[in-house]
């Protein structure tokens, strides 16, 4: 694979992340089991029938890249080694899919040498897309009609986007230290696609997350214009011996809205 293939590469992974879409909404509107991983996370149906039709697919189509998924057994010292890697969280929001509020989506992301290169996430319930890939800027796409995207320009009366499932103390104070009034609650990924479309301009996340996690939401944030980094302020890359995200990380549509 090269970068030059990556107009290509994004139209199989939107077609993907749609079928893998409608895979979940297939267990949505039934009754459900919920298990617990070991890390007391949990997991459905839904998250592994994503995920084995997805890593299937990638797998067939592109045998020469690695995969990093979370319902799948990883092998980082052989991932590691190759300069292309697919990312996949096959049910991001799983909370929110168990809660069934709609805010959950599926995020596929590939990466090279370590930088999230295309970026593609999708919403099922609402059948709405977000995707991006390098150079090529971010896009919107609901109902057959595209649009390209870019961040605000805001910088004042600032919309700070907030975790249904994972609000922290950390995330509380810089709040009110800040003195944001203009506060968004909202599930999974979505938020960072918030920011990249324009309708909010912050959003910090304290703790741990994992790669597949950021990498779609990082690249369509980057080419929207916007400003993606982890808390100490270095950026976050991805195909890694560790898959923790373990220094949080904030998304800016503007520096100047950098919290402190």
């Amino acid at each position: 694979m090269n970068l030059s293939d990556l107009k290509d590469v994004l139209m199989t992974t939107k077609k993907l992340v749609c079928e893998a879409g409608k895979i979940i909404l297939e267990v949505y509107s039934k009754d459900f089991s919920v298990d617990y991983k070991d890390d007391y996370t949990p997991v459905t149906d839904a998250d592994r029938k994503s995920n084995d039709y997805i890593i299937n697919a990638l797998k067939s189509q592109y045998p020469e890249c690695a995969i990093l998924a979370e319902e799948s057994p990883d092998d980082p010292n052989s991932r590691i080694n190759n300069d292309w890697c697919f990312i996949i969280d096959p049910l991001d929001g799983t909370k929110e899919f168990i809660k069934k509020n709609g805010e959950f989506t599926v995020n596929a992301a590939l990466a090279y040498k370590g930088k999230a290169v295309l970026g593609v996430i999708g919403i099922p319930v609402t059948d709405e897309l977000y995707y991006a890939a390098k150079g090529m800027g971010a896009f919107y796409e609901s109902k057959g009609q595209v649009q390209k995207i870019k961040v605000s320009d805001r910088t004042k009366d600032i919309c700070i986007l907030i975790s249904r499932s994972h609000k922290s103390d950390k995330l509380l104070q810089l709040i009110e230290r800040n003195k944001i009034k203009n506060i968004r609650t909202v599930g999974s990924a979505i938020k960072g696609c918030l920011i990249a479309k324009g309708q909010a301009e912050v959003y910090y996340r304290f703790g741990q997350t994992m790669e597949w996690d950021t990498a779609a939401m990082q690249c369509i944030v980057e080419e929207a214009g916007g400003i993606f980094r982890q808390m100490d302020g270095t950026e976050m890359t991805y195909n890694r011996l560790d898959s923790v995200n373990d220094k949080g990380f904030y998304v800016l549509n503007n520096i100047l809205n950098k919290l402190n």
